[in-house]
C-alpha cells in the first residue's frame, strides 16, 4: 500500500513538457495583456497631460491679453503732469493683420507682411503710474513688468517661430532702456484680432460692427481730411481715425499639443465661427489637410473671447 501511494506521489511531482508549455504560454499572454494595459494607461495619461498643459496654456494666454485690453487706453488724470484728454492725441489701440513682428525697433514700425498662417498682430498703449521707472506696481506690461508714470506702456501681441520652428505667441513691450520681446505661450498655430466699432453719432460705447484690422485702414483711409499740410491732415486723422471708435476686441487663438490622431480625417477650424466671412482674412479659418505633415495631426483647441475696453480710446 504504501509502495503505491509512494509511486502515486512520485508520478505527481512535476511537470511534463506538455504542461510547462502550457504554462509558459498562459503566463507570456498575461504578461503581455499587462503591458499593453500599462502602455495604454501611460499613453492615456499622456494625452490628458498633453490636453490640460494646452488649456492651461490657452487660458493663460487669453488673461493676459484681456487684462492688457482693459488696461489700454488708462491716463492717470490724479497726476499734476498729466497729458490732457485730446482728440488730436494718437489712438491707443491697433492692429495688423497677417503680419509678424522683426526683432528689435519700436512699436510696430518693423512689422511685416506673412504672419504664421495669418496671425494678427495686436498693439495696446496705456500710461504708467507711481513714481520712478517701475512705479507703484499697478500697471504692468503684458511680460508683467511694472510701468512707471514716466513712461508710457506698451503690449505687443504677435506670434513668431521659436528657435526649433514652433510657432509661439510673444508680448513685446518697452523696457527702461530698449524695447524687448518675452514668449508667452508655444504651440501656436494662429493669432486673430476683430475690433468692434461703435458705428453711432453720438457713440454710446456699445460695438456695432466687428472688423478686421485691414478693415479699419480702409476706413481711416476713405476719411476726407482737413488741413493744407501733410501734419495738418496727419493731426486730423488722428482725430477721426476709426481705431478710437474701437468699444471692444475679439481675440481667438488655436493651440496644437502632441501628436496624435494620425488616422482620423483632418479637421478645419473656424476661429470666429462658421457664420463669419473671413475670406480675405487669413489665420480666420484653419485647415488641418494644407498644414505642414509634422503639423498636420495634432490634438488642437480654439480659445476665443470678447473683452470690453474700459477706457475710451482716445
Amino acid at each position: 500500500m504504501r509502495a503505491r501511494l509512494g509511486s502515486r506521489w512520485l508520478r505527481q511531482a512535476g511537470l511534463g513538457l506538455v504542461e510547462l508549455m502550457v504554462a509558459l504560454v498562459l503566463g507570456l499572454l498575461v504578461t503581455l495583456a499587462a503591458a499593453a494595459l500599462l502602455v495604454s494607461a501611460q499613453s492615456g495619461y499622456a494625452a490628458q497631460n498633453a490636453l490640460a498643459q494646452t488649456d492651461d496654456a490657452g487660458r493663460f494666454a487669453l488673461e493676459a491679453i484681456e487684462r492688457a485690453a482693459r488696461q489700454s487706453a488708462w491716463v492717470d488724470l490724479e497726476r499734476e503732469d498729466a497729458p490732457p484728454s485730446s482728440a488730436a492725441t494718437a489712438a491707443r489701440i491697433g492692429g495688423l493683420d497677417n503680419h509678424v513682428l522683426a526683432g528689435g525697433g519700436p512699436d510696430i514700425a518693423n512689422a511685416r507682411p506673412g504672419g504664421v498662417n495669418g496671425s494678427d498682430v495686436l498693439a495696446l498703449r496705456f500710461d504708467g503710474a507711481g513714481a520712478g521707472p517701475d512705479g507703484d506696481g499697478s500697471v504692468l506690461s503684458c511680460a508683467g513688468f511694472a510701468v512707471g508714470a514716466a513712461h508710457e506702456g506698451w503690449s505687443i501681441f504677435y506670434v513668431a517661430p521659436d528657435a526649433a520652428g514652433d510657432a509661439e505667441l510673444r508680448c513685446k513691450y518697452r523696457g527702461q532702456k530698449n524695447w524687448r520681446s518675452e514668449a508667452l505661450v508655444g504651440g501656436v498655430d494662429t493669432f486673430q484680432v476683430l475690433y468692434g466699432l461703435d458705428t453711432d453719432e453720438p457713440g454710446d460705447g456699445l460695438p456695432d460692427r466687428y472688423l478686421a484690422a485691414a478693415a479699419v485702414n480702409a476706413l481711416d483711409a476713405s476719411l476726407i481730411l482737413d488741413g493744407a499740410t501733410p501734419a495738418e491732415r496727419e493731426r486730423d486723422l488722428r482725430r477721426k481715425t476709426h481705431w478710437k471708435r474701437v468699444a471692444s476686441v475679439r481675440v481667438a487663438l488655436l493651440l496644437h499639443g502632441a501628436p496624435g490622431g494620425g488616422g482620423r480625417e483632418p479637421l478645419a477650424y473656424d476661429l470666429f465661427g462658421p457664420g463669419y466671412s473671413g475670406a480675405d482674412d487669413p489665420g480666420t479659418r484653419i485647415d488641418e489637410a494644407r498644414l505642414p505633415p509634422a503639423q498636420r495631426w495634432r490634438e488642437r483647441r480654439t480659445f476665443a473671447t470678447t473683452i470690453v475696453m474700459r477706457n475710451a480710446a482716445l
